[in-house]
């Protein structure tokens, strides 16, 4: 059988197949005519766009990687890198709700569910009839994921689980969540984790008000409460007391979609300043034809163009089931820090009109800090590459 032609273009500079360009123009279409028209107001409201998530499933976005038995789109990690850095171009807060359900809750069911939990969760997943929600970060633990405190323990058949998540993605409006929770405090930190499914509206299981954010403001994020959540062992995901070892695979794969969503967020703040800079006159000629804007632009598409050369990379080493762990932190660390500078760079070319909400410039480099956070800290992943090149050098 012959290989599907692949082609590089100027939107992506990586080599796509007929299939994955399509998907790419189709969601740049959709972002223009449903995302577009409205996602300053949404940030400006600090509202979750619930009526979007129907629309987006349709577009098969809401199960890129869920088989199609289960109402998916059975695609893989590279299509979901493209389809979260085409929406961040537009929304970084829609590009964080469609990456953090595919690659999070959904992800771990996917990964580690039996074929009963699948399914059960993941076709009302992939039509946005349940958003899914992933409950690891605690008030007392971020970076060091494993020193969590929320427990469950044994009570005859079941699981009764108590403590408090905080900063939990679509944690307000999810349908079920994934919930991390010790449950052998005998062991080391890392081998007594074990995660489980709860269902919204689970007696014990609470949620706060929404959480206010400096940026993604139309993404949701709340703090979650159990108190005394009984559950049956049929809601325990994967093995007990492995829950730690999953996590950190959830995590590698999470990372290419944040660093895609930076690479995103990077790309529409450029495109924007480009624009102004051909508009925008000083001196009687366009900003852009002054070297000190036009160096900025070019340093800006270098590194964004690296970054995601980087960051589809690792999902291909994902696709093709080779060890990915370490291209993954390094694409997120890169194309963070890349989409980051590019947003900055996109608000100096345009002044005082960058810092002016009029303008989407001073969005994209509020939603684009997350990135450098989310998934693990730019830190964190330095740690975890020199961790694998302590390992294999």
């Amino acid at each position: 059988m012959l290989a599907p032609l692949r082609r590089c273009d100027r939107l992506t500079p990586v080599a796509l197949t007929e299939d994955q360009c399509l998907l790419r123009d189709t969601i740049r279409d959709f972002c223009a005519r449903e995302i577009a028209p409205h996602c300053a107001a949404w940030d400006e409201e600090e509202r979750f766009p619930q009526e979007l998530m129907p629309r987006l499933a349709e577009l098969g976005l809401m199960g890129i990687r869920i088989p199609e038995e289960y109402g998916g789109s059975a695609l893989g990690t590279v299509e979901y890198a493209l389809a979260v850095e085409q929406i961040a171009r537009t929304c970084g807060s829609v590009a964080l709700t469609v990456a953090s359900h595919n690659g999070l809750g959904t992800g771990h069911i996917l990964s580690c569910g039996t074929k009963a939990q699948k399914a059960r969760y993941l076709p009302p997943a992939a039509s946005a009839q349940w958003l899914a929600a992933w409950a690891l970060t605690e008030p007392g633990s971020g970076s060091d994921s494993a020193a969590l405190s929320t427990r469950a323990r044994r009570d005859g058949d079941d699981w009764v689980l108590s403590g408090s998540k905080t900063f939990i993605t679509q944690g307000s409006v999810c349908g079920f969540c994934v919930v991390l929770a010790r449950t052998d405090p005998d062991v080391s930190a890392a081998k007594g984790i074990t995660a489980f499914i709860v269902d919204a509206g689970t007696p014990g299981f609470s949620v706060s008000s929404h959480l206010k954010k400096y940026g993604c403001r139309a993404s949701d994020t709340a703090e979650l409460h159990f108190d005394d959540v009984r559950l049956s062992d049929e809601q325990r995901l994967g093995e007990a007391n492995a829950g730690f070892i999953d996590t950190m695979r959830i995590l590698d794969r999470g990372r290419i979609s944040i660093g895609a969503m930076a690479i995103g967020l990077g790309r529409g703040a450029i495109a924007y300043a480009v624009g102004y800079a051909k508009q925008r006159k000083t001196f009687g000629v366009p900003i852009g034809q002054h070297a000190a804007v036009g160096d900025q632009l070019a340093q800006a598409q270098v590194e964004l163009d690296a970054g995601a050369r980087m960051i589809y990379r690792a999902a291909e080493l994902a696709d093709d089931g080779e060890p990915y762990a370490m291209d993954a932190a390094m694409a997120k660390l890169f194309a963070s820090e890349a989409g980051t500078r590019a947003c900055n760079v996109a608000m100096q070319v345009l002044g005082g009109h960058g810092y002016m909400r009029e303008h989407p410039v001073e969005r994209y480099l509020r939603d684009v800090k997350l990135c450098e956070i989310g998934e693990g800290t730019s830190e964190i992943q330095r740690l975890v590459i020199a961790k694998h090149l302590l390992a294999t050098g």
